[in-house]
């Protein structure tokens, strides 16, 4: 993608996971991936972006489950991109769906929710 240029609504613009032990998983998925680990600071610890070896694409990120994501399931998260988060929840809501986590962010920055399917299955919707 060229600079400015994100996902578009509908689709999967990011995936990630929230551990209590970033580390440990970082690590694991290191030798069990090959993927090579980027910290990213988070004001007193680091995130990692976890990127696959010889590439600048980035493929998921590793995240500790604090802050802003102490509340996210530890599971594999995938970002569904939305082009009006408060519309995708109400949906999600009148569908069958519930809101697990969020949303999260402040109006006129991105911002996402962590829902749940009616089949049971979790999804972040992310508003850019």
């Amino acid at each position: 993608m060229s600079a400015g240029e994100g996902p578009k609504p509908g689709e999967i613009g990011w995936i990630d996971i929230a551990v209590a032990d970033a580390e440990r998983l970082k690590d694991f998925y290191a030798r069990v991936a090959g993927w090579v680990a980027e910290p990213l600071a988070m004001g007193g610890y680091s995130d990692y972006v976890m990127t696959p070896p010889g590439s600048d694409k980035a493929a998921a990120g590793i995240c500790h489950a604090r802050g802003g994501n102490a509340d996210l399931p530890a599971q594999w998260l995938i970002y569904i991109t939305v082009a009006d988060l408060d519309a995708a929840m109400a949906e999600c809501r009148e569908l069958g769906g519930e809101i697990v986590a969020g949303p999260k962010g402040k109006e006129g920055s991105p911002r996402y929710c962590v829902i749940r399917d009616p089949a049971g299955a979790v999804a972040t919707l992310y508003q850019p």
